[in-house]
């Protein structure tokens, strides 16, 4: 079973490899090798087997040659740049989470072994007048650039399997907190930043209101839900390729009232409420009713409580002091 993550060096692509690593198995075989390609070369894992790591452009079509081999079974599409960087750069965008998309579903269609393929979406495809509750067979109706790009690639991704060129499942991301690093160009940063500098001691801003909602998953519920996601059979799945995975909706007070119960009040303390309109104005189109009945219908799951998503952070991801 030779695996490629491409997006290898990004939070969630790391955690991935090393769950992968850890299993040692996905869809019933031994895992051979796994390759970690992204636009900068990513962090090796240490593993029993072969890992590769290796330099990947999506938006350019030799590149994307050179990552994806006749003998990958899996593919993982999780590279992308961010709904804000989307939002201000709409050339990047389309060249990066479309055309980067099309580009390695191309190289699957002319290599013609029909690989697994796992694409993350996200909950941006929502919005506008699209009637709650939303879910997998709602109209997808994006506000933003980065929404329209992620909802393309659904397309393509029923499209192609439907024609046989790959065996591929699109999961709806929610928003994965608390994400550890740094905040990045996404217009969701701060739903991790505002919960991962107070634990580390460290002021953060937010800004939007206290009774924000949105939806929500931790990056260890992610990847064991990227995993299973891969180990669905085409025909389980049916004709819709795409579906939302399960995630919790919660109020910003409600995540900094988990952080709390978990870790005491003086992070929340620490959080600075300073309203941002270009933040807000990007997260006030997205949507938070949101169901994902045939994700968990297939064993998919969300976590139990977002006290979870803090204790996975303190666990797995907190700096030492």
């Amino acid at each position: 079973m030779n695996i490629l993550i491409i997006g290898g060096g990004g939070v969630v692509g790391q955690k991935l490899a090393q769950a992968l690593v850890k299993s040692g198995m996905l869809r019933g075989q031994a895992i051979t090798r796994i390759t970690l390609a992204d636009v900068v070369d990513p962090a090796p894992v240490a593993a029993p087997f072969e890992i590769r790591t290796m330099i990947c452009d999506i938006a350019d079509p030799a590149s994307v040659a050179e990552c994806v081999s006749k003998d990958t079974d899996v593919i993982y599409l999780l590279a992308a740049i961010v709904s804000a960087h989307a939002e201000e750069d709409f050339d990047a965008g389309m060249k990066i989470n479309l055309f980067g998309t099309y580009n390695v579903l191309e190289r699957c269609r002319a290599l013609g072994t029909s690989p697994v393929v796992v694409f993350t979406s996200s909950i941006a495809v929502y919005g506008g007048e699209a009637q709650d509750p939303l879910g997998d067979h709602s109209f997808p109706n994006p506000q933003t650039s980065y929404g329209m790009q992620k909802a393309a690639g659904e397309l393509f991704i029923n499209d192609y399997s439907r024609k046989g060129f790959i065996d591929g499942r699109a999961f709806r991301l929610p928003t994965i907190s608390v994400r550890p690093g740094k905040p990045n160009r996404a217009a969701s940063s701060f739903m991790s930043s505002i919960l991962r500098e107070p634990l580390n001691g460290q002021e953060a801003v937010c800004p939007v209101d206290a009774d924000f909602l949105h939806y929500y998953l931790s990056p260890r519920r992610c990847v064991d839900n990227l995993i299973k996601g891969a180990e669905l059979a085409g025909d389980d799945i049916g004709q819709n390729r795409v579906m939302q995975m399960p995630g919790t909706s919660l109020s910003i007070k409600q995540l900094i009232d988990a952080m709390t119960a978990v870790a005491g009040p003086e992070p929340a303390k620490l959080i600075r409420w300073d309203a941002q309109p270009d933040i807000k104005k990007i997260v006030s189109g997205w949507r938070w009713d949101i169901h994902a009945d045939k994700a968990e219908r297939l064993g998919l799951k969300a976590d139990d409580s977002f006290e979870d998503n803090i204790r996975y952070y303190l666990e797995d991801d907190k700096p030492a002091a």
